[in-house]
C-alpha cells in the first residue's frame, strides 16, 4: 500500500520516470541488496535524463529547422570546397554563442550552406540554448503583416529570444526601406544578447547596397551591428569545372538545400 501511494505521489508530481523506475525496481529482488542511497540515486538520473531529454526533442522541434538531420560530424569535407575544418570544429563547440558573436555563411546555391547552418543550429540545441531558422522571404511577411496588424511587437519577440537565429536567403533580393527598418529592428534588438548565423549567396562586402535605399542610415546601422564580430565562412569550389552541388552529395531534392 505504501509502495502504491509513493508511486501516485511521483506520479501526480508529474515525476513519471522516476516512478516506472521505481516500480521496477520493487519487482528486482537484485534491487534489495542495493543501499537506499545507491537505488535513490539510480531513480534521480532516470528522472534527470528523461527530463534532459525531453527538453532537447522540444528544442529541436520549436527550431523547425530546414533540414533537422544536419550535424557537424555529417559536413562533407571531400566533395571539392574550401573548408576550414579547425574554425568548423571550433564553432561547433558553440563558444560563439557564450560570446553572442555571429557567423556568415556565404557561397553560391547549392554549396551546402544551409546543411551547415542547420549543423551548427542542432548543436546548438545539444547545449540547450533555444534556436530558431527562418528564411528572410518569411520573415518578412511575417514582420510586414504583424506591422499592418499592429502586432509587431510580438511577432518580433519570436525572433528576438532565441540565442541562435538563423536566418537563410539572407539578401537574396534586396531589401527595400521598410524592409530594412524591420530587419534594424530585430536586429539591434538582438545585438550584444544572442547571435545569428546569416547564409548568402552573397559575399558580406555586398551587402550594403542590398540593404534598402542608397541614403538609407540603417544600412550602415545593421552591418555596424553585425559584421564587425562575425566569424565568416566564404564556402569556394576547389575546381569550378567540377564543382558539385552539396544537394547531390547529401541526397537532397532541389527545393531542401541551399
Amino acid at each position: 500500500m505504501l509502495q502504491n501511494n509513493t508511486t501516485n505521489k511521483l506520479l501526480e508530481m508529474r515525476l513519471t520516470a522516476m516512478a516506472d523506475a521505481f516500480r521496477i525496481q520493487q519487482e528486482d529482488a537484485k534491487m534489495k541488496n542495493v543501499s537506499f542511497e545507491d537505488r535513490f540515486a539510480m531513480l534521480v538520473d532516470i528522472e534527470y535524463n528523461r527530463r534532459k531529454d525531453n527538453r532537447l526533442k522540444r528544442l529541436i522541434s520549436g527550431a523547425d529547422f530546414e533540414q533537422p538531420d544536419a550535424c557537424i560530424a555529417g559536413i562533407d569535407y571531400t566533395s571539392g570546397r574550401k573548408l576550414n575544418k579547425e574554425l568548423i570544429a571550433r564553432l561547433g563547440t558553440c563558444e560563439y554563442i557564450t560570446e553572442y558573436r555571429n557567423i556568415f555563411i556565404m557561397g553560391a546555391a547549392g554549396s551546402g550552406k544551409t546543411y551547415m547552418a542547420c549543423a551548427f543550429g542542432m548543436a546548438a540545441c545539444m547545449n540547450y540554448y533555444k534556436v530558431k531558422y527562418i528564411r528572410l522571404p518569411d520573415l518578412l511577411i511575417e514582420l510586414q503583416d504583424a506591422a499592418r496588424n499592429n502586432t509587431l511587437p510580438k511577432a518580433l519577440k519570436k525572433y528576438v529570444n532565441p540565442r541562435l537565429l538563423i536566418i537563410d536567403e539572407w539578401l537574396l533580393s534586396p531589401l527595400d526601406d521598410a524592409e530594412t527598418k524591420l530587419i534594424f529592428e530585430l536586429i539591434h534588438k538582438r545585438r550584444k544578447k544572442s547571435s545569428t548565423i546569416f547564409c548568402s549567396q552573397f559575399l558580406d562586402d555586398g551587402w550594403y547596397e542590398r540593404i534598402g535605399s542608397e541614403d538609407n542610415p540603417l544600412s550602415d546601422s545593421i552591418m555596424d551591428r553585425i559584421k564587425y564580430d562575425a566569424y565568416k565562412i566564404n564556402i569556394k569550389a576547389i575546381d569550378a569545372k567540377h564543382d558539385k552541388s552539396m544537394r547531390e552529395v547529401y541526397g537532397l531534392k532541389a527545393s531542401e538545400s541551399h
